[in-house]
């Protein structure tokens, strides 16, 4: 038996974590520069609360809220810059997936003269700015990874960078600022969450400390699924979402994603479909795709979610996330291209290969084989 693990985030979980913990804000410097967007930092309340801990603590601020729902190189370029220019010497990102990603680039854009496509070489002279997280969503567990997930409209997709040093110093999580969330992104961001710890379990690069945080964010899952499904959600349900969301970024943070993300990441490029809800899409056929590869743990998976079969899961997960999306035979090509060339690809438990793929998406989106 051989693995590495290490989380490299501190993470305050609780109602009021920033309030209790206002003093740490001082200890990471005395300019902080905020990255946000122009939403739910401010609808939650998370963004008030931050500026609140950062005026009693003494320490300036400046705030970044041109964050993009899905911030491209470009967008992290114009943060960089301005942290820089500010003298910057911490980052607070405040928001969901897209501005927590977000400000891990800008924190390493801040301290290195280098342009955004070069984020990819995962190597920098400098250390990245100090990184300190508030997620808004439960869904992304962008607080407690290193990774950035970026839009390369250069290449017409999303791709990730991150290294240890890219991992948040701090994160504050409170599902108090989770409560502003519609219904359809509660359940879009927790289907995100859910496929975190899916492919993190049933990937190649599973390890049994990340398998036990995996089955737990699971269990949580199955244990949400009626809440979800019914519109129930209450702060109880909402900070059980938000500890699976943590559970699951966690666990990407050793295993990394599979398929699901590769496949899903066209759909949010190309047709906008929220991240989780993009992934969602897939898990019926993934399940039954790697069912040769790894159905020892698939079994396992309904066990613990209790459903009697994959289909009566994908039933679930129609009725949370109904699709009318199809697919051009044109569209299918591309889109099976582009995540054979992801990363997360190689990590799939059942060796895949180009057909594989545009098989997948036939039956999601043109109803062949079902």
């Amino acid at each position: 038996m051989n693995f590495k693990f290490k989380i490299g985030t501190k993470a305050l979980f609780g109602k009021g974590c920033i309030e209790s913990n206002k003093a740490v804000f001082k200890e990471f410097g005395r300019k902080a520069f905020i990255v946000t967007g122009k939403k739910s930092g401010k609808a939650s309340g998370a963004l008030a609360d931050v500026v609140e801990a950062l005026k009693e603590c003494g320490v300036e601020y400046r705030i970044y809220d041109r964050v993009l729902n899905n911030p491209t190189l470009e967008n992290v370029k114009e943060g960089g810059e301005l942290a820089r220019e500010f003298g910057a010497d911490f980052i607070i990102g405040v928001g969901g997936g897209s501005p927590l990603d977000a400000s891990k680039a800008v924190a390493v854009l801040a301290c290195n003269s280098i342009e955004p496509v070069d984020l990819y070489k995962n190597v920098f002279e400098n250390k990245p700015l100090p990184i300190l997280a508030v997620p808004t969503t439960a869904g992304t567990g962008s607080e407690i990874t290193p990774y950035s997930i970026l839009t390369r409209n250069d290449i017409k997709t999303k791709k990730s960078f991150g290294n240890e040093d890219t991992f948040p110093a701090l994160a504050f999580i409170d599902a108090r600022y989770t409560e502003t969330m519609s219904y359809q992104t509660t359940v879009d961001t927790a289907m995100d969450a859910f496929t975190h710890a899916l492919e993190g379990y049933l990937g190649r690069k599973s390890t049994p400390v990340s398998d036990i945080l995996a089955v737990e964010a699971i269990r949580i899952f199955g244990e949400c699924i009626d809440s979800l499904l019914n519109n129930r959600l209450n702060f109880e349900v909402r900070e059980r979402l938000l500890y699976m969301s943590m559970l699951g970024g966690m666990v990407i943070s050793h295993t990394g994603t599979t398929i699901i993300h590769g496949l899903g990441y066209s759909l949010t490029y190309f047709k906008d479909i929220p991240h989780g809800r993009a992934n969602g899409y897939f898990v019926r056929e993934y399940l039954k795709y790697n069912y040769e590869a790894a159905g020892e743990k698939i079994d396992n998976v309904q066990k613990f979610l209790k459903v009697s079969s994959i289909d009566e899961l994908g039933d679930i997960i129609d009725r949370l996330l109904p699709c009318s999306l199809s697919l051009s035979d044109e569209e299918i090509e591309v889109y099976a291209g582009l995540a054979m060339q992801q990363r997360s690809t190689s990590s799939n438990a059942r060796t895949v290969v180009e057909e594989d793929l545009r098989d997948i998406l036939r039956k999601v989106f043109k109803g062949e084989g079902n």
